[in-house]
């Protein structure tokens, strides 16, 4: 008997994520996919791993390596899993400019129009619409559904969307737009589910994984967030600077001598805690340098946490006061240093920390007098990009 199943590829600029949901008629898809993957870029090459199976390595070669993943990905799918039919793929899409707001069927016209966004994300965009280009030849006749990570911000205040330039440049797209927005989503329907009237309340979602960002909501919307035009704002990461003031970039430029390319490198690949640290973007690898007394680590380390606080401070006075405040993604689920860190720097607001839940990685960290509610909830934005293409091609069908 076959299964019909949606794809959900998530391609990046060093990953490309995929998962295979169950497309069901009626219902949203069953949170839990029911085959999963991952491929990464190693020192010298990639690796990939199907569901539990070891990951297979291979060295890079002259063909393009997230081209080549991905035809590996349907390659397996196609031979391995003869049980499956793919009905349908979604593909995760960093920048949807102010045009998508919402996930929309993918055709030639819309392909090209996201195109045009690339010098928006010119380090993300690209590989998400090579997913496109490349599973949509794999897979013949299949509908394809762009989902947007800028998209759950579309109901940012006009004020939190303006940049401090000529006007002019607004009308151009030069805007806040903010990212993470699957990894959001995703927490606004389980926090409402789990927690009620006090998730419709004013809350901070720390997104901390190698890209970071911190989303301020109210009513389960997003109205504040610190990415902004790119995904190179905001918070430091593990190896993006975060925000930057402008001088430093033109003296870069300048008295650097620094080229377009090389201050890209720069600005996204070496410096966050790889560059601050000058070992690492890996907290778990900083932790332990820092213990061993290695004190530019424990620099590192500790702008980490004075610029998620800094930050969590500013979007608090936004909200008028704090109820909730969210960890997710790796270094947010799963780093109980780091949230015992940021969580005693915020504690003016409050906060209390429960030392042995936060150790267990319980849902719920705080202690039961703590002012502010404190929550681990693992993200699940594959869920979200498939739930969002079953609706949408339900929606194309009925009418």
């Amino acid at each position: 008997m076959r299964t019909l199943a949606l794809l959900v590829v998530n391609a990046g600029s060093s990953s490309v994520k995929f998962a295979l949901f169950a497309y069901p008629p009626h219902d949203d898809p069953a949170r839990r996919p029911l085959h999963e993957g991952e491929a990464v870029e190693t020192g010298n090459g990639m690796s990939i791993r199907f569901d539990a199976e070891p990951a297979v390595a291979w060295p890079l070669g002259a063909s393009d390596p997230s081209r080549d993943v991905l035809a590996r990905i349907a390659t397996w799918i196609h031979g391995q899993l003869p049980h499956i039919t793919v009905g349908a793929i979604a593909h995760r899409v960093v920048h949807g400019g102010t045009r998508f707001m919402e996930p929309v069927i993918v055709d030639d016209a819309v392909l090209g129009a996201l195109r045009t966004l690339t010098p928006l994300a010119p380090l993300h965009q690209p590989h998400g619409l090579d997913a496109i280009d490349v599973l949509r030849g794999a897979f013949p006749g299949v509908p394809h559904v762009a989902v947007f990570d800028t998209a759950f911000h579309r109901t940012l205040p006009r004020t939190e969307q303006l940049l401090p330039l000529p006007h002019a440049w607004f009308d151009e797209g030069v805007r806040r737009y903010g990212f993470h927005g699957l990894s959001y989503e995703y927490l606004a329907v389980a926090l409402d589910e789990r927690f009620g009237a006090r998730a419709h309340g004013r809350v901070i979602a720390a997104h901390l994984g190698s890209g970071a960002s911190l989303c301020a909501m109210r009513d389960c919307r997003s109205v504040a967030t610190t990415m902004g035009f790119s995904a190179l704002d905001g918070l430091m990461m593990s190896t993006r600077c975060g925000a930057l003031d402008p001088g430093v970039v033109l003296h870069l430029l300048e008295v650097g001598k620094l080229s377009g390319d090389a201050l890209g490198r720069l600005l996204y690949h070496e410096s966050g805690l790889k560059g601050v640290s000058g070992a690492s973007g890996d907290p778990r690898v900083l932790l332990a340098r820092e213990a061993a007394g290695d004190a530019p680590a424990a620099d590192a380390l500790a702008l980490y946490v004075h610029r998620i606080v800094r930050e969590a401070g500013a979007l608090t006075a936004l909200l008028g006061g704090l109820d909730m405040l969210v960890f997710t993604a790796g270094i947010g689920e799963h780093s109980a240093v780091l949230r015992e860190r940021i969580c005693a720097a915020l504690g003016w607001l409050g906060i209390d920390l429960d030392v042995c839940a936060n150790a267990g990685h319980a849902q719920v960290v705080s202690s039961a007098s703590s002012a502010v509610t404190v929550v681990v909830e693992p993200t699940n934005e594959a869920w979200i990009a498939a739930r969002a293409a079953v609706r949408v091609l339900r929606g194309n069908r009925a009418a």
